[in-house]
């Protein structure tokens, strides 16, 4: 099992690093896009902060799965990234899916592995 989580952690702190990299360096052109998804992504680009906020989260985040350190805490930080990323694919992009799902997927997975991290989380205070 525990083979399975580093392996599972890698990929996942790969795929967030990999993303953020490719985005804040330009590296690779982004397809043209059409319609709502054009929409949607020319909003998000119009603010000037949102995407490059968003790629250092996942920066950050992504060397902490990579490495080891502050899993629990990166897990909670990417959660609402992961499941954006889902349901934008659900909804607006279904080609980039099969990624989607795996993302979601990986990271319930580790947050299960690691979820006596956040028993503390759920505890009523007295």
């Amino acid at each position: 099992m525990k083979i399975a989580v580093i392996i599972v952690r890698s990929l996942l702190g790969f795929i967030y690093v990999a993303s953020a990299v490719v985005v804040l360096f330009n590296l690779v052109q982004a397809p043209p896009l059409t319609g709502d998804v054009k929409t949607f992504n020319d909003g998000l680009m119009v603010t000037g902060y949102f995407i490059p906020m968003l790629k250092v989260i996942e920066l950050v985040c992504g060397l902490a799965l990579l490495s080891g350190f502050f899993i629990p805490l990166a897990l909670v930080v990417l959660f609402p990234v992961t499941v954006h990323i889902f349901v934008y694919h659900l909804v607006m992009m279904p080609d980039g899916l099969p990624v989607a799902i795996f993302l979601l997927i990986a990271h319930l997975f580790l947050a299960y592995y690691h979820r006596q991290s956040y028993v503390p989380l759920f505890k009523a205070k007295q």
